[in-house]
């Protein structure tokens, strides 16, 4: 018995038999063609936080060049962060939103419509305030 082990140990293999490496990259395919759609879905994520995360910064902007046009006692136009800023109602223009917000990386930005990409329907419009009214900030989140 101890003769038949010590042929069986020197002859043993020293690598993966072809079957065994056909097996693994099946597995590895299977694998890949359940996780690809999952990467693929979280771009359309991406947009949407993307999107999200301008809603916000848009309304933070306004919020302050509200407060700041409070403080300086109604003038037409405000200075923030070195940018003049025409104000209406209480409140930034479309056309000087962009400034006031300083964002990049947002397609048409100095018109009060913040597009993440080439999609139309996946922006952030912000439309100025109305006599006695807010600002109209309006998202259409059909990012896909």
């Amino acid at each position: 018995m101890n003769k038949s082990l010590r042929s069986f140990k020197q002859g043993a293999q020293a690598g993966f038999t072809l079957i065994e490496l056909i097996v693994v990259i099946v597995i590895l395919g299977i694998l890949a063609a359940t996780a690809i759609p999952k990467f693929i879905d979280m771009g359309t994520e991406a947009r949407i936080a993307k999107i999200n995360a301008a809603e916000g910064a848009i309304r933070s902007a306004a919020s302050l060049a509200h407060a700041q046009w409070l403080v300086q006692s109604s003038p037409a136009t405000i200075t923030m962060e070195g940018q003049v800023i025409t104000m209406t109602e209480g409140y930034p223009i479309a056309a000087d939103i962009g400034k006031a917000v300083n964002l990049t990386g947002y397609i048409n930005p100095s018109a009060g419509v913040f597009q993440v990409d080439s999609k139309t329907n996946c922006q952030v419009t912000y439309a100025t305030a109305a006599t006695g009214a807010q600002p109209v900030i309006t998202v259409a989140n059909a990012c896909t």
